[in-house]
């Protein structure tokens, strides 16, 4: 056999082969140049660990055989088939861009574009089902999206030509391993588990039926699905659970997860995902003539979905009323106060909740627009980037007690302002400003109050500005979580439920900062304590708030509870998606429990919702350390230290980002940046427990064992107990077995951590 390690620089046939370009599990692909025809094409082998395998051999000339007698735009043209030291091979077109699988990456994309793929990706699909080849796995990573050309359907190498005399389909059934537990980053089968990708199978190809050309329309509407929503429309943590979803469970309709999804895609969701091949769309033709109805409808602002465009601002005669789009921005704050930050950020989000609670308003979320702050937009492009049909924009500026607030309301398309006013209050009267603006803006797009929403709209987190003012300044602190950050967040929170002793966030918020001092600074049982008494008031005074259940997760967690924790957040994360520091915590205790693959089926949605919250990236590189995803590691620590870098730019002086930017570094091996934001964050913090920790970690990752186990020994004893947390972190494999390691962080896998 070949060794395709060695194989760059020769020639093969008339190939010369350039670089390797990849692998995946069907194929090792190379870039070569065809010595006859002067173009560069791709060769794509068997790899090695499975080239002997004959099935695997007959699948992948099968690929050739099917896909070379396709000649279509939308399809990888297969130009040649060989064999170089009894390996086969394929000579096939070079595409220059990326997969679908990449472009996605867990967030809905542009509607335009998903019916703009999702037509071009039917035709096709029907080309090739017109001369009775059905592709059979059809899933994002087979779909690729071309640099200025148009997106072809790869990897025929599980086509099988449909006609009367072909044998059945393999048996699923026969050959499933439903315990086996499958990799989210591409959802692969392996050998000896059905044919095909799991997530993307259609209920007959579940059952191992024989498949016709309706089960690659299924697929196709799983993937459609995916671009709109971001997720999966039958997840599951197991093979088995997600052939249940397929086999019985409807999907969560597309506008919940995505509302400004027209009707009409909800339409194709459902006829693509029918479970009944009868009932389901028969052709390919027939789906792409669905898309095209609905782009040309859109093109010409004449979308089905009345709820969808807001281009005339008509509702047609005995439908309901139609919902409108507002994306609020970040106010300006026009005091030059880096200090009156914190306000502008807080007032601005306390808007974008108060319309949130207007039905008749899709209003975009605090991650969405976070990407936009102090940044220099026009309403036309947040209208162009967002789908928003409106903008508020606004500046605000403190001077002593008095509050000056300008807002304005912005139609996108005609640059035309609805509504605009200026507030000119005391600091006290905030909250009835708050409250004025949204009736005025529902006024403004003629959306009608319910005497609920009236209500909810005239409820307060509380009616003492100054314990609000606290209460918004200690939340910025928490996030940094540094022993001196979270004992000025606690201390700037108590002094607000002194203030106001029914205000519930911030007792919920007092919880929060004394369970993680447990956990992160002291096992001195008194701040599990605290921490339930602290939760127990919120509880008392406003059960019904995401942020009070997010409260009682805390002290579960701080109790060792891990699993009770994870149930808990998740009820106020369904609540309320972009709950600050739900996910983190959500994260930290599925870490905790070992439950690592459920931190990385929701990674993509916990980084969207926490907005500017970096510490949700922190889990989720641990839990691909833990499972050795190093691929994926990196590329999420390279996402990571972005996002540091940006933060760092406005918050120079935050510790912890200092030291995790360090860590990331390491793992970049870039050794000098890594040492340099290192000592930066031990100078700014020193004798810090968790600055400690981290640089032990980034000793570690520079392969200065004994550097990371003296600053480990000092992260003990300024309070960094948390056994559980720092045996499972991958970063401090190395290590391991160390007598001293061993002493300070014993292994007790099945006991909580020690004083619980």
């Amino acid at each position: 056999m070949a060794d395709t390690s060695s194989i760059t620089g020769r020639t093969i046939s008339h190939y010369e082969v350039l670089e390797k370009l990849g692998g995946g599990g069907m194929g090792v692909v190379y870039k070569a140049k065809d010595t006859r025809l002067g173009r560069n094409v791709a060769l794509k082998f068997l790899p090695d660990d499975i080239s002997h395998d004959p099935q695997a051999t007959e699948r992948f000339r099968r690929e050739a055989r099917a896909s070379s007698s396709l000649n279509h735009p939308n399809i990888c043209t297969i130009y040649d088939i060989g064999e170089f030291e009894g390996r086969p091979f394929i000579a096939m077109e070079l595409l220059e861009g990326r997969t679908l699988k990449h472009r996605i990456e867990g967030k809905p994309i542009e509607i335009s574009e998903i019916l703009e793929t999702g037509i071009q990706i039917a035709n096709g699909l029907d080309a090739a089902h017109i001369k009775g080849i059905v592709h059979r796995d059809i899933k994002p990573a087979n779909i690729f999206l071309v640099e200025r050309g148009p997106a072809k359907i790869l990897d025929f190498g599980l086509a099988k030509l449909t006609n009367a005399h072909q044998p059945a389909a393999e048996s699923v059934g026969a050959s499933m391993r439903t315990q086996m537990q499958f990799d989210s980053s591409d959802l692969l089968t392996s050998p000896g588990s059905s044919v095909g990708t799991v997530a993307y199978m259609s209920p007959e190809q579940a059952r191992g039926e024989e498949l016709d050309a309706r089960s690659d329309l299924f697929s196709l509407g799983v993937v459609l699905y995916e671009m709109s929503t971001g997720a999966l429309p039958f997840p599951g943590s197991s093979v088995a659970l997600i052939f249940d979803g397929i086999l019985n469970s409807a999907a969560t309709p597309g506008t919940k997860l995505n509302p400004r999804l027209p009707s009409a895609l909800e339409n194709i969701f459902t006829k693509t995902l029918e479970k009944d091949t009868d009932l389901r769309y028969q052709t390919a033709a027939e789906l792409r003539a669905d898309l095209k109805r609905i782009k040309r409808d859109m093109d010409s602002n004449r979308r089905p979905a009345a709820e969808h465009s807001e281009a005339s601002h008509a509702t047609p005669a005995g439908a309901p009323p139609a919902k409108k789009s507002v994306a609020v921005l970040y106010f300006e704050n026009q005091s030059g106060a880096k200090e009156d930050e914190y306000l502008r950020d807080g007032i601005t989000e306390d808007i974008i909740t108060e319309l949130s609670k207007i039905r008749g308003l899709n209003t975009f979320s605090r991650p969405t627009v976070l990407a936009f702050r102090d940044k220099l937009v026009t309403p036309a492009q947040i209208g162009k980037q967002l789908g928003a049909a409106y903008v508020l924009t606004g500046t605000l500026r403190r001077a002593g007690t008095r509050l000056r607030i300008s807002a304005q309301l912005v139609d996108t398309q005609t640059d035309f302002p609805l509504w605009s006013e200026r507030f000119d209050r005391e600091m006290k009267d905030v909250f009835e400003v708050q409250d004025e603006m949204a009736r005025k803006i529902a006024e403004a797009l003629r959306v009608t109050l319910s005497p609920q929403e009236l209500e909810a709209l005239a409820d307060k987190p509380t009616e003492n500005l100054q314990a609000y003012d606290l209460y918004l300044r200690g939340k910025r602190y928490a996030r940094r979580q540094t022993r001196q950050d979270v004992e000025f967040a606690l201390q700037m929170f108590e002094n607000a439920v002194v203030l106001d002793s029914s205000f519930a966030l911030a007792y919920a918020a007092c919880a929060n900062a004394c369970a993680m001092y447990y956990s992160i600074f002291s096992r001195d049982q008194v701040w599990i304590e605290r921490a339930r008494e602290a939760s127990g008031k919120a509880v008392a005074l406003r059960w019904d708030l995401p942020e009070v259940q997010v409260s009682q997760a805390w002290v579960l967690y701080a109790a060792g509870l891990y699993d009770e924790a994870v149930r808990m957040v998740k009820k106020a994360i369904e609540r309320k998606r972009d709950c600050e520091g739900a996910y983190y915590l959500l994260f930290r205790a599925l870490f905790a429990a070992g439950r690592y693959q459920e931190v990385l089926d929701f990674a993509e949605s916990a980084i969207e919702a926490s907005g500017e919250d970096y510490n949700v990236y922190v889990p989720i590189l641990n839990s691909l350390g833990s499972m050795g995803k190093e691929e994926s590691n990196l590329n999420m620590t390279r996402r990571f230290s972005v996002a540091l870098e940006s933060h760092l730019k406005h918050v120079p002086e935050d510790a912890r980002a200092r030291v995790l930017l360090g860590a990331n570094y390491a793992r970049l091996k870039r050794e000098e940046e890594a040492l340099r934001e290192l000592n930066l964050a031990v100078t700014l913090r020193a004798n810090e427990s968790s600055i400690l920790y981290n640089a032990a970690c980034t000793y570690c990752r520079l392969n200065k064992n004994a550097e990371a186990l003296a600053a480990l020994r000092k992260a003990w004893d300024a309070g960094s107990r948390d056994a559980v947390w720092t045996r499972r972190d991958p970063d401090l494999t190395p290590l391991h077995g160390d007598p001293e390691f061993e002493r300070l962080y014993p292994d007790k896998p099945d006991s909580p951590p020690a004083s619980v």
